[in-house]
């Protein structure tokens, strides 16, 4: 069962998502690459927002896809079908922290 209930997981490449739109984002970078338009493609990255203090754990965010273009920009994705109100306040870490803001495709 998915996260929301509403996706399905999906595998690609020996890989399993958990829905249609991570599995199609994943097909398209892939091809990119192929073509050499991007680089350096990871997926599932996970970033440190919070460090873990005492009797609380850390707090984290995972990127779906995080790559380089040929201009060698950075680039972190994550394919957003609901923002919750957690992962706007961990975009906005991201932000503040690690000065990246997340493309949501």
């Amino acid at each position: 069962m998915s996260k929301y209930g509403s996706n399905h997981a999906v595998s690609s490449d020996g890989r399993v998502f958990p829905s249609k739109r991570e599995c199609k984002r994943y097909e398209e970078l892939l091809l990119l690459e192929k073509l050499g338009e991007i680089t350096d493609l990871e997926c599932q990255v996970k970033w440190p927002l919070i460090p873990k203090q005492e009797g609380e754990r850390a707090v984290t965010w995972t990127s779906d896809f995080q790559y380089r273009d040929k201009a060698g920009a950075f680039h972190v994705e994550d394919s957003k079908g609901c923002k919750t109100q957690q992962y706007i306040i961990r975009r906005k870490l991201m932000l503040f922290f690690h000065g990246v803001r997340i493309e949501e495709v």
